[in-house]
């Protein structure tokens, strides 16, 4: 669920000092793209109203996305790629305005890669909820203030009717494939089961079939975190000047997320107990390169995101659940026609492997039999989006079939 790309893991143990002096300066109240930022490689689209599971609306919703490759004569070659909770649109590209990082996943799709964007139409959306362009807490509610605190509720199901209705506008009425990791693994399933006809295969990474009593406590208290910080004033931040919105709340969430995505022994290897600096953190001072690694990565995040937006995402993750209202998960996944790679990590202790053997136990179309691809990687939860190599094959044999 991580938003990391190769870049981000270096064997140096230590932030060099040039990552962190980028950083100087106070943290903007949010981090999410507003009406007049550059735009970038973004294109949007108007969906018109959205009506939650909850009952309620959302009115004048809009989708950001970008698109790769060419869409054939016949529309048949459209692959839909759908981001983790930190993620957004911006799947291949450069970094620069309006878009503070390359492209997350740029070793996968592009050019001869895996989802190779001179064979395939690549469409990559920004989730509903999310803080990239899409309609979400920091966009304008029809009263003319950020919607804030007051925005929806929102389920993964919701999530997946508004990745519908952009597919509607954008006349795709059918995907090559739905390929998602995490989060976006989720929405990989729900489109499975709610749109069979639209979907011919599917890649579910590291994603599980329902949220855990376990992963939704982990997630509840990063929500505390920045529910806690007083700057986050009920969610209605936006007007504040820079380095008083609720960035220490948001970064601490981020820290403790990355210790759900990462592995104990990555951890250990790659900075064992060194120091950051020559002073001593046993009382002179000093930091455990660990703490300021952790530190540099949720002060980054706060550039980025959105503290709201974090909220509702998560929440929209812990609703998940294939089998709520549809006798269960069994009954549910077995419902799924479309051609499937399931795909775990051994040592990923987010989102674990069981969660993944029971998918792909009841997938009738799986490319790889009643496991899933196993990835043995020291990176955990994170190894999707950083072992390339291994993710990329697996990809590639799902859309060869």
């Amino acid at each position: 669920m991580d938003w990391q790309t190769q870049a981000d893991v270096v064997p140096a143990s230590i932030v060099p000092e040039a990552r962190a002096h980028s950083l100087l300066g106070r943290a903007p109240a949010t981090g999410a793209w507003r009406i007049g930022d550059p735009v970038g490689d973004r294109r949007f689209a108007e969906i018109g109203t959205v009506r939650l599971e909850s009952g309620e609306t959302l009115p004048e919703v809009t989708i950001a996305y970008e698109t790769w490759g060419e869409l054939s004569p016949a529309r048949d070659n459209a692959v839909l790629v759908l981001h983790a909770l930190t993620g957004d649109s911006h799947v291949l590209g450069s970094a620069g305005p309006g878009h503070p990082s390359a492209g997350w996943w740029e070793d996968v799709v592009g050019p001869g890669r895996a989802i190779d964007t001179e064979r395939w139409f690549v469409v990559a959306p920004n989730v509903l909820g999310g803080c990239q362009g899409s309609t979400g807490p920091a966009s304008l509610a029809p009263d003319g203030v950020e919607w804030g605190g007051r925005f929806p509720f929102l389920t993964i199901r919701d999530q997946v009717a508004a990745q519908q209705a952009l597919a509607d506008e954008l006349g795709l009425d059918r995907f090559a494939a739905v390929v998602g990791g995490s989060m976006g693994a989720m929405h990989v399933l729900e489109w499975a089961i709610t749109a069979p006809e639209r979907v011919e295969r599917i890649a579910v990474l590291a994603g599980p079939p329902a949220a855990t009593a376990d992963q939704i406590a982990l997630n509840s208290v990063q929500l505390e975190a920045i529910r806690s910080d007083p700057a986050f004033a009920g969610g209605a931040y936006y007007d504040a000047a820079d380095g008083e919105g609720p960035s220490r709340g948001l970064a601490l969430a981020r820290r403790m997320a990355m210790l759900n995505y990462r592995t104990a022994t990555e951890l250990n290897d790659r900075f064992a107990r060194s120091w950051q600096s020559g002073l001593d953190p046993l009382g002179g001072g000093g930091r455990f390169a660990v703490e300021s690694y952790l530190d540099f990565h949720g002060n980054k995040f706060t550039r980025r995101f959105d503290a709201n937006s974090y909220l509702v995402l998560t929440e929209a993750m812990n609703s998940h659940d294939v089998g709520r209202g549809r006798g269960g998960a069994a009954a549910a996944l077995a419902r799924i026609e479309a051609k499937s790679l399931v795909l775990g990590i051994e040592s990923d202790r987010y989102f674990p492997l069981a969660g993944q053997r029971e998918i792909a136990a009841q997938l009738r179309g799986s490319v790889h039999g009643p496991d899933p691809v196993v990835l043995d990687s020291e990176y955990g939860h994170d190894a999707f989006l950083i072992e390339s190599d291994a993710v990329g094959r697996a990809i590639a044999a799902l859309l060869a079939g």
